[in-house]
């Protein structure tokens, strides 16, 4: 049986997946992603279905979806939307985001999020179980893929969301712009005021104008170590 926790007081439950375990970098897509206008949405590369329950958790107009290849990873997301009475509002299936044309009708989402592997294949320190390999690493599908499913997949002006390693933003923009998704929104993540960022928060529209808004950073935690007031709004604390 599934170990539910409280992901904060109050709030979802969830079980993790053992080859992916909940991260900072997924809750602060969730929190990134502006769900004011979406009504349905999509996960790619949904693990145990955390972004997706996530999302449901901020706005109770949002259906999502979530795919997965990882089989053992889906039946557990499936299990954590039911968990939180959730089957009626999302769809997890088991497929490989590369066969997003015959999993799905193009057009058909207003927002897709996804945490994907970061590095390419042939780099990266990756795990040596092949589960988590697939997390970290691109062995099953790369950032191009994601890219292209997301331009297929999103509705014109629908939104994708990612997050992303900086070194890595180069490539996302490119690979965005080739597949009609537009730049719109970026925010850099930083441990501390100080630091070099971390991660990337990423938002395109797909068909969009260019223009591109910078955020302010997220700094993650003060000085002396203590959890930063954002840090602190994002997880309940």
């Amino acid at each position: 049986m599934a170990d539910f926790t409280e992901l904060w007081a109050g709030g979802p439950r969830f079980a993790q997946a053992d080859h992916f375990k909940l991260g900072t970098d997924s809750v602060l897509l969730a929190d990134f992603v502006n769900t004011s206008s979406a009504k349905r949405g999509i996960d790619l590369g949904c693990a145990s279905g955390a972004i997706a329950l996530l999302l449901l958790a901020k706005s109770d107009k949002l259906h999502m979806s979530g795919v997965d290849i990882v089989e053992a990873a889906v039946e557990l997301a499936r299990e954590n939307m039911r968990e939180n009475g959730l089957e009626g509002r999302s769809s997890i299936i088991h497929g490989d985001i590369k066969e997003h044309r015959s999993l799905f009708t193009a057009g058909s989402f207003d927002l897709v999020a996804v945490n994907p592997p970061y590095f390419a294949a042939g780099s990266g320190a990756l795990s040596p179980k092949s589960g988590r390999d697939a997390a970290r690493g691109e062995m099953q599908c790369s950032l191009e893929d994601i890219v292209r499913a997301a331009a297929f997949l999103l509705r014109t002006g629908g939104s994708f969301n990612m997050v992303h390693r900086p070194e890595r933003l180069s490539e996302a923009f490119t690979l965005m712009s080739r597949y009609g998704l537009e730049a719109k929104r970026m925010r850099l993540v930083c441990h501390k005021a100080e630091s070099t960022p971390s991660l990337v928060l990423i938002e395109g529209r797909r068909g969009a104008k260019p223009g591109l808004r910078i955020e302010p950073l997220l700094i993650l935690s003060n000085g002396d170590g203590s959890e930063s007031e954002e840090y602190k709004r994002i997880y309940h604390r």
